[in-house]
Parts: C-alpha cells; sequence; structure tokens
C-alpha cells in the first residue's frame, strides 16, 4: 500500500504532514485554547476566555497567554488587584509555557510591591531561563524612572494609600473628592507628578501633591 498524496501546485503533501499544516492555520486563540486545555493559563477559570498579547509580543502563540475576564482587568490595572485572587500564581508560574512564566513573574513582582511577603517567596522560588528573565523583566518599571512624591516627599508606590490634602474637583464626573478622602491601592503613571485611583467609584487621575501617604 502507497501513501497517500494531496496535490499541490508544486509538488505533493505526505499525509504525514498535513496535521501540522492545520496547526499552522490554525488561529492564535484556537491554539490557545489546545494549549490550555480550555482554562485560563493563570488562575485555571473556564469562562470568558480570550487571548492575551505579553509585550513585547508580535501576537503569536509564543508571545501570548490565554485568560480570564478577571485576570486580564486586574493585569490591565493593578489599583483593582485582588490579591488572594493571585494566590493562583503558586500553580501557574510553574508552567512549561515561557509566556506564562514572564506574566506569572510580573504579577508576583506587582503583589510584592503591595507588600505581599508571600509573592516574594513564590519568586525567590521561581528559575527562569535566561532570556524568559530578561523579557519578564522588560515589563516592569523603570528603576530609573523619576519617583512620584506626595505632599511631604514621601516616594509613592504602587498599591500604596493616600488621603487627599484639599477639596478636588473631577472633571466630567460631576462630583467634588473631598480634603481626607483615603485613596486605596494607588496605581503610578508614565507622569511622576501623577498618580491613579478610585474616588466615588470612578477611575481617575491625582495629582501626587495634593496627596498624603497613608
Amino acid at each position: 500500500m502507497g501513501i497517500k498524496i494531496y496535490p499541490r501546485r508544486s509538488g505533493i503533501i505526505p499525509i504525514q504532514n498535513v496535521r501540522q499544516l492545520s496547526v499552522i492555520a490554525m488561529s492564535v486563540e484556537q491554539a490557545l485554547l489546545q494549549r490550555s486545555d480550555n482554562k485560563c493559563e493563570l488562575c485555571a477559570a473556564t469562562e470568558n476566555l480570550a487571548p492575551l498579547a505579553v509585550e513585547p509580543s508580535d501576537g503569536s502563540l509564543d508571545q501570548s497567554i490565554l485568560v480570564c475576564e478577571t485576570c486580564r482587568g486586574q493585569i490591565a490595572d493593578q489599583a483593582i488587584m485582588d490579591v488572594n485572587h493571585w494566590r493562583c500564581l503558586n500553580d501557574s508560574m510553574w508552567s512549561q509555557e515561557a509566556p506564562v512564566q514572564v506574566m506569572a513573574y510580573r504579577q508576583l513582582f506587582a503583589l510584592i510591591s503591595k507588600g505581599e511577603t508571600w509573592a516574594q517567596d513564590s519568586l525567590d522560588m521561581l528559575y527562569l531561563d535566561p532570556a524568559v528573565e530578561k523579557w519578564a523583566k522588560m515589563g516592569l518599571p523603570d528603576e530609573d524612572a523619576e519617583p512620584t512624591y506626595d505632599v511631604n516627599k514621601a516616594v509613592l508606590q504602587a498599591g500604596d494609600s493616600v488621603t487627599l490634602v484639599k477639596d478636588l474637583v473631577v472633571k466630567g464626573a460631576n462630583f467634588t473628592a473631598k480634603q481626607g478622602t483615603l485613596v486605596k491601592n494607588i496605581s503610578l503613571t508614565s507622569n511622576p507628578k501623577h498618580i491613579e485611583g478610585k474616588v466615588n467609584g470612578s477611575h481617575i487621575v491625582i495629582i501626587s501633591e495634593y496627596c498624603k501617604k497613608a
């Protein structure tokens, strides 16, 4: 019995190569669903899954992960980070997939900045290939960046809580954030003079010198 062949313009394709070609043609999302067994690659949730490029990324399978809506939202906005949700990293950091390792490393680093000592213990145990570690560190805050200071010149970090030292009119939200308001779990921005946080349920940008570290 001969090998079955499929005709093509410039030659023939052995049947044993058909599976490989179908994988190449598969979309990144389909490939991620297959790789992850239809689960979030960080927390193992099974609903509202979608690809997430792990920057810097070309959008390929090797530079993307499959995440749930909860993980995606908290990766994008550390101000709403639920530290207990990220206990899942104690399992997912051992993934054999490089982009999952990279995102686990970055999220553990973010948790450390919020004072989570267990995250430091986990990061100390995590070994990454040098090339993967270099990729992971590309997404960390720039150590040479200008610090963000409060009104008393105390350095502010992501995850800190601050108190407003004056009334602030919030444009477009029709309310005034009153002096003394506590803003929890702030995020830093690319501008060292600004921070972000939630007041009255609205995500707003605040001038750091109008705040006092709590």
